[in-house]
């Protein structure tokens, strides 16, 4: 892959960079319209096709489709140069990541939480944290990449074989891990929101890579930077309706918020610490080492909450505990990226030729 066709490194702009106080104040939004408006929000959850709900699908391809127009597909040729790197984080994200996920919502959600969350939503809760175990970042891993000075080729060609994986594999370990809990998993429903949700904004993302492309560099760059705020205020309006939906749980019982956040705050420090120690070990450098944990640890949290939405139904458990996701995301990762710069020093030197 040529410098021509590197996505634009971008540090976290204002929208990325406070993305935590956005989605509070669309929890607060959505909370308040969802009490003074029940019946508009309960048409809108009526809009669906084949159990999806056609708004949020809607919202979701505006939401996905700009992040996945940077992944380059090309770049896969590129995968066997850094194998270390990316065979960690396809181990970790692939054979670890998913069942860690799920152990702790068992261990936590299941048992030790279990007398303080409603009894009829537990299992529910514990699928939507299985779903964003399943579903690795594919989009806000360029960002942290940058934020520790990662290497921009293993990126692009560690994103793309992930979404080449993810066509094929999310649907069937979400599909196991669900059956493990012994939640009845609506293959139907499933499959279609791999398609809807996955498949057809990787081909309409390289679509539009390629027409932007066409024109150079400069006009690809210059149409990301427009749609870069296109996929966050999709993003918010989703969290708005779903906390239309789920407002009056929210408000009986706060620490329910709370107490999903910590399953999945632990698995995003264990992850990125797997990964990163897997990757000093076998001697790989900082510039690699940083974004495979980032990229092992992060979740694809778009991703999760659509599918949650077209399995469970917007006002369920999985479907809040995967915005939960959304709300603990940003400020982790971004504690993650400050632990991975101060340990710079940990790794081998960068050596003057190679990747």
């Amino acid at each position: 892959m040529t410098d021509q066709t590197k996505p634009a490194a971008s540090p976290l702009g204002t929208f990325e960079r406070y993305l935590t106080l956005w989605v509070l104040g669309s929890i607060v939004v959505g909370i308040i319209l969802g009490q003074a408006l029940p019946g508009l929000f309960q048409t809108i959850g009526s809009w669906t096709a084949y159990e999806i709900n056609l708004p949020v699908t809607i919202l979701i391809w505006l939401m996905i489709v700009p992040m996945l127009m940077k992944v380059d597909f090309g770049a896969l040729h590129e995968v066997g140069r850094q194998w270390r790197g990316i065979s960690v984080t396809l181990g970790v994200n692939w054979l670890i990541k998913p069942f860690t996920m799920a152990a702790l919502g068992w261990l936590f959600i299941g048992w030790l939480f279990r007398p303080f969350l409603p009894e009829t939503e537990i299992e529910s809760y514990i699928a939507g944290l299985i779903l964003l175990g399943a579903a690795p970042c594919t989009a806000m891993v360029f960002v942290w990449s940058h934020l520790t000075k990662g290497d921009a080729n293993f990126t692009l060609s560690q994103v793309a074989l992930n979404d080449t994986v993810m066509i094929f594999a999310f649907a069937p370990i979400v599909a196991l891990l669900l059956g493990i809990s012994a939640i009845t998993v609506p293959w139907e429903t499933l499959t279609i929101s791999v398609i809807a949700f996955i498949v057809i904004p990787v081909i309409a993302g390289q679509l539009i890579r390629r027409q932007l492309m066409s024109g150079g560099i400069a006009a690809f760059h210059r149409a990301d930077a427009r749609l870069r705020p296109v996929s966050l205020i999709a993003l918010l309006t989703t969290l708005v309706l779903l906390f239309a939906f789920q407002g009056q749980q929210i408000l009986a019982q706060p620490m329910i918020i709370v107490l999903l956040a910590v399953p999945i705050i632990l698995q995003t420090y264990f992850i990125a610490a797997l990964a990163y120690g897997l990757n000093k070990i076998l001697g790989v450098e900082h510039r690699i080492a940083a974004p495979s944990a980032m990229i092992g640890a992060s979740n694809f949290f778009e991703l999760a909450v659509a599918t949650a939405i077209g399995l469970f139904g917007f006002s369920s458990g999985a479907a809040l505990a995967t915005v939960v996701g959304v709300l603990v995301e940003v400020p982790v990762m971004l504690s993650l990226v400050a632990i991975a710069n101060r340990t710079r020093h940990w790794f081998p030197v960068p050596q003057k030729t190679g990747a």
